[in-house]
This record gives structure tokens, sequence and C-alpha cells, in this order.
């Protein structure tokens, strides 16, 4: 009786699964060169497929799968009594919320992340504050609906990194805060500004495709199994483990772009092709949560693509590339101005060292517009406060300030953490890597990363969903969150970038 209900479970599943890698393709198709006029049409599938998800996620189906199944959890295998949790989490937090309030909810979302593009092409926050207010206000609801525990902003933090609470954020963002502030300080006391203008060069769209992939073979990622396109805003979709895609954006006069862009969206892609078999037809084929995903990107592009190991071994196939633009460029002089540090208004625009400052803002007032601290017409002063006090500039206006991000129109408050955490996730990783690997700058200033690649697949990739995010750091590393390992990364690389402590 269990094993047959076992299996139909799976069974639904994995026609769920289906239907979710085929809603994938359409939006990857969407998204790289749809022709305008299927725009429409394109969009309506992605409605049906939405709604049919959706339906098949709450029906009364999957509610006797859970009712029943439950009763059973010492007999069911590992994957399926994972997947039950899974699969009982995203019904609770759907079926909480009650249908009509639901779909105001999604209709709200849809008008105002049309409201926001139009405000931000007017520089008018006043034209946006209305459906913010309104997102706001049904945030707030659907978080005494699903119930919260110390902090009403952890229901929102466990959405996207499951285990993660305030009480840990705030302490390990004080701590990385106040590190990059400290270095910050040796930057303007101390620090030699690098030559950036070595770098005002145009490089051709097919020269910098021509270094990526190389690029892409070092790293591991498998061209049988994925591929590589253009579009506006990079990203990586998985429709599954043997059919991953990856799109860059090309800018000829500035290479730093695509090259790093493509780097970052290939360690994406590395970890999803890199799952278990096995969890294959279940939701467990997954990233651990947004930070781990965003831990395997960042390490790729950050702990290796941007050190000075990586550049040993690949510039001088970038200047045979792109000759003759580097031909008279010293490789410190290019690595340190690679590297440089400023102040900037926008998140993605952002350096290594200030990047997480521009997550911590954000962090600071969703949570205290979730917490009823801060309502939203006190927005644009809030936010333009917290630059001048951790950046020293503020915005002259809302389209460089507060309406730079589409998250919060799109009700996506929780998600900006991940991005900070996993770049710290990435360096405590590559500081336990460090332990277990014999001269680890060799083997990145090498051309083969393969021990680097299966390193990480035995202690974060192959796991997908099974394990929760700090589950997999405290099991890898011995320890829970750490953020002490990136900060002496980021004291390291900018003390030789800028030349301080010398």
């Amino acid at each position: 009786m269990v094993e047959t209900l076992e299996q139909e479970f799976l069974a639904y599943i994995k026609k769920m699964e289906a239907l979710e890698e085929a809603l994938a393709l359409v939006y990857w198709d969407l998204r790289t060169g749809a022709p305008a006029k299927g725009m429409e049409g394109r969009s309506d599938v992605i409605g049906v497929l939405s709604e049919e998800i959706f339906n098949m996620q709450t029906s009364e189906e999957m509610a006797a799968f859970i009712a029943g199944l439950n009763q059973e959890k010492e007999n069911l295998s590992e994957i399926t009594r994972k997947t039950l949790e899974e699969s009982q989490k995203t019904y609770d937090l759907n079926k909480k919320i009650p249908s009509k309030e639901y779909a105001e909810y999604t209709k709200l979302v849809a008008q105002a992340e049309t409201a926001w593009t139009t405000a931000r092409e007017q520089n008018d926050f006043a034209a946006f504050e209305p459906f913010l207010t309104k997102i706001l206000e049904m945030k707030r609801k659907f978080v005494e609906y699903w119930g919260y525990e110390e902090n009403k902003y952890d229901t929102l933090l466990d959405q996207y990194e499951p285990g993660v609470t305030v009480s840990v954020l705030d302490s390990v963002f004080e701590k990385v805060r106040d590190g990059i502030m400290a270095i910050r300080e040796k930057i303007a006391n101390e620090g030699v500004k690098p030559d950036a203008s070595i770098l005002n060069t145009k490089i051709s769209e097919a020269k910098q495709k021509e270094f990526s992939i190389r690029i892409l073979n070092k790293m591991g990622f498998d061209f049988e199994a994925g591929r590589l396109d253009e579009t506006v805003h990079p990203f990586a979709t998985g429709l599954n483990t043997g059919d991953v895609r990856i799109t860059t954006r090309y800018n000829e006069n500035d290479f730093k772009m695509a090259v790093f862009g493509t780097i970052h969206e290939g360690g994406h892609a590395i970890y999803e092709q890199n799952f278990d078999q096995a969890l294959v037809g279940t939701p467990l084929a997954n990233g651990a949560s947004m930070g781990i995903h965003e831990s395997q990107s960042l390490f790729y592009e950050i702990i290796i693509g941007s050190s000075l190991a990586f550049w040993k071994s690949n510039y001088a196939d970038f200047q045979a590339i792109t000759k003759p633009a580097f031909d008279h460029v010293k490789l410190e002089d290019f690595y340190r101005a690679v590297n440089i540090s400023e102040s900037s208004l926008i998140r993605i625009e952002a350096d290594t060292l200030t990047y997480p400052l521009h997550i911590m803002i954000r962090y600071e007032l969703e949570k205290a517009l979730i917490n009823g601290e801060l309502e939203v017409k006190d927005l644009p002063k809030a936010w333009g406060d917290k630059y001048e006090e951790y950046l020293g500039i503020r915005p002259d206006n809302d389209t460089n300030g507060v309406l730079q991000d589409i998250h919060w129109a799109g009700g996506d408050f929780g998600y900006f953490p991940s991005y900070a955490l996993g770049l710290m996730y990435a360096a405590q990783f590559f500081h336990q890597m460090q332990k277990e690997i014999t001269n680890i700058d060799a083997i990145i200033a090498s051309d083969d990363y393969t021990e680097l690649k299966t390193w990480l697949t035995e202690h974060v990739h192959t796991f997908g969903k099974t394990k929760k995010p700090l589950d997999i750091l405290t099991d890898t590393t011995g320890e829970g969150l750490n953020p002490t390992y990136l900060l002496e990364l980021l004291e390291k690389r900018y003390a030789y970038v800028y030349q301080f402590n010398k």
C-alpha cells in the first residue's frame, strides 16, 4: 500500500516537474529572441502553464498524498521523504492565503512591474508608490497568515534562504560592514589608485566570446549539456541536468561585462549540471537556496576569476585574442585596474568590495518595512540616508536610487540577502578547500580546474536541495556561517590592488 502511494506520488511530482521544465523553456525562448509579434501568445502559454502548476501544487490530490505519506514517513526512501517535505512547504504557503487574496496579489504584482518600469523611465517614485504601498500591505498580511517566531522578516527570508534568520544576518552583516569600512578607510588613506584608463579600449564581440568560451571549458562547463546565448539581461536556466543554458551580454566598450558575466553564469550552470542524477524528476534537483546558488557563481567569478592567480594563467591568452589592445599593458597593471573599487549608486555596477554594502542597505530597509518601522512614503529619504552613511554618496534622483531594482515591484522581499550570503559562503568554501587541496594557487594558475570542480561537486553540487544551506556549510567546513574568511580575502586582495600594508 505504502509503495503504491509512494509511486503514485513520485509520478505526480514528475508530471509537475515536466510542466516546470516546459515553462522554463518558454521563458528562455521569450528572453533570447522570440519574435516581437509572438510575445502576447507566449505570455498566454506562460499563464496557462503557471496556473496548471499552481493547481497541482495545491490540489486535493496533493493534500491526499501529503496526509497519507506523512503517516508512513519512516518507511519512505530519503528522496521521497525530502520531496514530500518540499511539496508540503509549497502547499502550506499557498493554501494559507485565501484564494481571492492570492489572485488579487498576483494581479497587483503584474500591474506593479509595469508601473515600476514606467516610473523608473520617468524618474517618478510617486507614480510607483501606491503600488508598492499595496504590495507591502499584502505582504505584511501574508506573514501573519504564514506565522513567525522571533521576527516577521524571518518568514520571508526562509522562502529564499531556509534556516537563515534576522538574528544570524544582523550579526554577520555587522562584522562584514565594519570590516569593509576599515578596508575602504585604508584605501582612502594609504592606497595607490590603479590606472583604470588602460581598460578603455574596444574589444569586438567575437573576441570576447572566444575568450569566454575558452574559460567556460576550463571551468568544466559541459557544452554537451548546455549552451551559451546572448541576451539583454544575463541569466542561467536549468531545464534538466543535461540541458543547462546560460546567456551573456556583450559590450564592445566594456569587456568586463561579458567576460565576468559569463564566468558568473557558468558557475550557476556547473552547479545544475552536477546534481545527483537520482534527484532528477523531483523538486530536489534544484539549488539548496538562492545563497548557495550564488556561492557557486561567485566562487568562479570572484574567488577564482578575479584573482591574480587566474590572470597569471589566462592573461597571455587574453592578450593574444584581443591583440593588439593590451600588448603593452603589464599583468599587474591590468589586474589592479580590473579590481578597482569606487563608491557607486547602482548595485549591479558595484565592485566586489562595495557590493555587500548595497545589499545591506536593501536588507535593512525591507526588514524595517515588513516590521512596520518604515513606510513606503518615507522610503526615498531612508534610501538616500543609508547610501550617504555607507557609501558617502546620495542619489540625486529616484531612478538612480529607490527605483533601480525590480525586486520589490515583484513582491520579492527577503531575496536581497542571498547575494551577500553567497559571497560569504563562497569565501568560506574556498578557505576549507585551501586546507584540503595542496597548492591551490598553482591549480588556479594552471589550465586544469578539474580538482576544484570535483571538490565543489562532492561537497555542494551533488546534494541539490536535499540539504539546507547552513547544513551544507557546516558539513563541509565544520562551522556555521563565518564572515571572517570573506574579510580576509578582501583585505589581501585590496592590499595588493591599492598597494597598502607594504
